[in-house]
């Protein structure tokens, strides 16, 4: 494989994959005619009663990228206006199939808790499993945030992640940078590695991406939610009640449910106002939110999400140019002069130079010296042996 290809290649599954890191706890509920998933603790810790009296994000789209969708499941059903493409079709599986859907169930019905009357466009970009799988060219995620961008989404919900940078792709960059610019708000899960390793989380580390971090009832953070300096805002994240993809619904725990949760109040904001910018829509949520003693840190950001009052001050957003600039004036350098040719070095500093060959020569002799001493003590205890 190239240089070329090697970089192009991308790593769904584990390194990219669920945050289903998310617990699902398999106590199901029975499955009701109810058009939502059951309400526990999040609504009150949301102010969603207070929310929905204005919008229930009416006329608003929000693609949820997952790992597919049971729209049959009556959380789901008749409220998904666009099942889109499978990119993640190499695994095989198709719907109904074990581990197709379950995660992407769920995320779905969490989204429409909050946002009721959005439309949803699901994407499948990621599977249950925990396989590996690696793929040249664009991948599932970037192409799943291409598609919702062309097919009218206002908001993208990413509910994945996983890895360091460098295991993510520049398309991947590139596509959530174009939807941005076109604006749409993405948001993507912290991760679930805040009681573990304490992993770095892609695409939530993107400077365009809102990361959301996992709350527990109180407010404080989940102690799974990875503390990373980009989180952005907090949301409810252990206990939630979700569609279980096989019917009835099941308590999940996780970033995953979180960032779900909040895609469902930016929807909200933007049936209030439908021309918020993405810049906007984060500034709202962080100065809105119920901040943390001490204000924003790594653990929750700005603080878990008020939905009522970020609805609210989305009629009257802060004003927050982010336009590209044309360059003006006639400045040379950006910072003062040294004296220094473009294409020359400074001057050598010969001195300490020798000081440090002399340094590295006495330490080559001392390991020579060492492994001489070494080798000699190894054969005379051959030759005694």
């Amino acid at each position: 494989m190239t240089t070329r290809s090697m970089r192009n290649a991308t790593v769904t599954g584990a390194a990219l994959m669920v945050l289903m890191g998310a617990t699902l706890s398999w106590g199901a509920v029975p499955a009701s005619a109810a058009e939502n998933a059951p309400i526990s603790w999040e609504s009150a810790a949301l102010g969603l009663p207070t929310a929905h009296k204005v919008n229930q994000g009416d006329g608003v789209t929000v693609a949820v990228l997952d790992s597919g969708i049971n729209s049959d499941h009556p959380a789901l059903k008749g409220r998904v206006a666009k099942v889109g493409p499978d990119f993640y079709n190499s695994d095989g599986l198709e719907p109904g199939d074990d581990g197709y859907g379950v995660h992407g169930t769920a995320m779905v019905s969490d989204v429409l808790k909050v946002a009721p009357k959005a439309e949803i466009i699901s994407v499948r970009v990621i599977n249950d499993s925990r396989e590996y799988k690696l793929e040249r060219g664009l991948s599932p995620i970037a192409k799943g945030i291409d598609f919702a961008v062309a097919n009218g989404a206002d908001v993208i919900s990413l509910s994945l992640g996983g890895g360091v940078v460098n295991q993510m792709t520049g398309e991947d960059l590139a596509a959530a940078a174009g939807a941005v610019h076109k604006g749409v708000t993405l948001l993507a899960a912290t991760g679930n590695s805040g009681d573990e390793g304490n992993e770095g989380n892609f695409p939530a580390g993107y400077a365009n991406v809102i990361s959301v971090a996992a709350t527990k009832p109180g407010g404080q953070r989940a102690d799974f939610s990875t503390v990373r300096t980009h989180n952005t805002i907090a949301a409810p994240g252990v206990g939630i009640i979700s569609a279980d993809k096989d019917g009835g619904y099941r308590s999940v725990n996780g970033t995953s449910p979180a960032t779900a949760l909040a895609a469902g109040v930016t929807a909200l904001m933007l049936a209030e106002n439908p021309d918020l910018t993405p810049a906007q829509t984060r500034a709202i949520l962080m100065h809105t939110a119920d901040h943390p003693a001490g204000g924003h840190n790594a653990l929750v950001g700005a603080g878990q999400i008020n939905a009522a009052a970020a609805v609210r001050a989305a009629g009257s957003p802060p004003k927050i140019d982010t336009a590209p600039k044309p360059y003006k004036g006639d400045v040379k350098h950006f910072a003062s002069p040294t004296g220094t040719e473009k294409i020359s070095h400074p001057a050598m500093e010969t001195e300490l130079l020798a000081t440090g060959l002399s340094a590295l020569g006495c330490g080559v002799l001392f390991v020579a010296g060492g492994s001489l001493l070494l080798f000699r003590k190894s054969r005379g205890q051959r030759a005694s042996g």
